[in-house]
């Protein structure tokens, strides 16, 4: 299976989330999954690539090349996909993914989730979304979907298709149980 993970560029200010990062990287190749993710080699996006690497993993990396340009491609990846812009990224790693997970990560992060989430309610993407809660990171969020459920803006079984979780064994079954949703009419 191909895993899509969007997270930070950053490592962020707790060791917590690097760790986090790794172990997800070690989850990744013992289960004989590959890595998709956006070919950077800062922050948690490199040290993600660089724990399944390490654990004899594959990696799959999707950039535009004014981030090629940049220099902030990883070097050692397993293939390397060039494309000329984000939007073309993000159809690229869903093309090739078969799960979207993100782990914490800053706005980029929010959109490339928040996108896979909204394209599953439209039938765009049958692919299940989870967002790793290490620490509550993604609480807010969390919260907020509950709210747009309260409000009558998103359906709960909608709401259902969305996992918020810090356990490898829970999201390993959302995973391997999940349905898309149903696409939305009006």
């Amino acid at each position: 299976m191909n895993i899509i993970v969007y997270c930070g560029a950053g490592n962020g200010n707790d060791p917590s989330y690097q760790k986090t990062t790794e172990k997800f990287g070690e989850w990744i190749a013992e289960k004989k999954h590959t890595l998709v993710y956006g070919g950077g080699k800062a922050g948690l996006m490199g040290i993600i690539a660089d724990s399944v690497l390490k654990n004899q993993g594959r990696v799959i990396g999707v950039m535009p090349t004014f981030l090629m340009e940049r220099e902030l491609a990883h070097q050692n990846l397993t293939e390397m996909h060039i494309v000329q812009s984000m939007s073309e990224r993000k159809q690229k790693m869903l093309a090739l993914g078969d799960a979207c997970i993100a782990l914490p990560g800053g706005p980029g992060t929010l959109e490339e989730i928040t996108e896979m989430i909204s394209w599953a309610r439209v039938g765009q993407n049958t692919n299940p979304c989870v967002l790793f809660n290490e620490k509550g990171f993604y609480d807010p969020l969390k919260n907020l979907y509950d709210n747009m459920v309260k409000n009558d803006f998103l359906t709960q079984e909608d709401r259902s298709k969305t996992l918020f979780s810090d356990s490898f064994n829970e999201i390993d079954q959302f995973i391997n149980n999940y349905t898309p949703p149903t696409i939305r009419s009006y």
